[in-house]
């Protein structure tokens, strides 16, 4: 079996963090939430990873992470462009929002070989996210059965304002269905969403949900390359602007379709990241408290 890839996203630009939060340090050392990924990948297992970023930001981020992580990693660039689409599809006319984690991660089709792990940039999982998710690539799986690493939705979200997640419907360790909610709000220990900016709708704290941390066997890229020129069809009419096609629109699909499984890794760690600039005080704290309980040495991977 070939060594799995770690497949960073890592082209967004954060419109509500308002800057490049990639690389936007988290220590005193100067460290971002993606060094401590990938940290905890190489700790792991990982050995070959594939950054997905846009040839804007090219210059920032191989100078910031890239190339020191080359002394530790198989490191492949690849470039999540707009006009990436398959003919005769076009860019819409004001369109400048990337195309969602499904299009990002297809872009990496060529720099991946064998199984590969998908993360964003801007989470951080904990440690023993990446070792079950390790275990997982690295097992005599089917071809078709994928994984997901889920999180309790009480250890996901922001004291700052709503963010997106991916609710979970489990069953014997697989997922059922995975449903985008974009707008959550924290309410104590539990949560509420909204899709219309008015009536609330009460979740559980314990909820599963999904951070966009997927084990994939390489079966899926052609199922992302397969199924996008219809997503195109249908959402790109509706919503020209602003329409992204998403990793769990395809895991569903395999799952409703009988084609495919994604085994649910449940986590217990608490996840954070830099939704909104209030976040950054308790990220910073948190690693803070994380280094000086050991988890984490004074320097990663520099």
């Amino acid at each position: 079996m070939k060594e799995p890839s770690l497949v960073i996203l890592a082209a967004g630009i954060g419109s509500r963090f308002g800057g490049l939060k990639q690389i936007t340090p988290v220590d005193p050392r100067g460290h971002a939430i993606i060094d401590f990924s990938l940290y905890d990948a190489y700790r792991a297992g990982f050995c070959k990873v594939v950054f997905i970023i846009k040839h804007e930001i090219e210059a920032d981020f191989k100078a910031f992470i890239g190339q020191r992580m080359e002394k530790y990693f198989d490191v492949r660039y690849v470039y999540q462009q707009l006009d990436k689409l398959p003919a005769p599809y076009q860019v819409p006319t004001g369109r400048s929002k990337p195309w969602g984690t499904a299009h990002a991660t297809l872009c990496a089709k060529e720099a991946v070989d064998g199984p590969f792990a998908v993360i964003n940039a801007d989470d951080f999982y904990g440690p023993s996210a990446y070792r079950v998710l390790y275990d997982f690539l690295t097992a005599d799986n089917p071809p078709n059965e994928h994984a997901m690493v889920a999180y309790s939705l009480n250890k996901t979200v922001t004291e700052h304002g709503t963010v997106a997640r991916g609710i979970c419907q489990v069953q014997d360790g697989f997922l059922l269905d995975v449903v985008e909610r974009t707008r959550i709000a924290k309410r104590g220990e539990d949560a509420a969403y909204t899709e219309d900016g008015e009536t609330w709708i009460p979740l559980s704290g314990q909820s599963p949900v999904s951070m966009n941390f997927w084990g994939f066997q390489p079966s899926m890229m052609q199922e992302l390359e397969d199924r996008f020129p219809a997503w195109l069809e249908e959402n790109l009419p509706v919503n020209p602007e602003k329409a992204e096609y998403f990793l769990p629109f395809v895991a569903n699909a395999l799952i409703q379709e009988g084609r495919g499984r994604v085994r649910v890794l449940n986590c217990h760690e608490t996840w954070h990241g830099i939704t909104y600039q209030e976040d950054m005080d308790s990220v910073v704290s948190y690693l803070a408290q994380l280094r000086q309980d050991g988890v984490y040495p004074e320097t990663l991977l520099d």
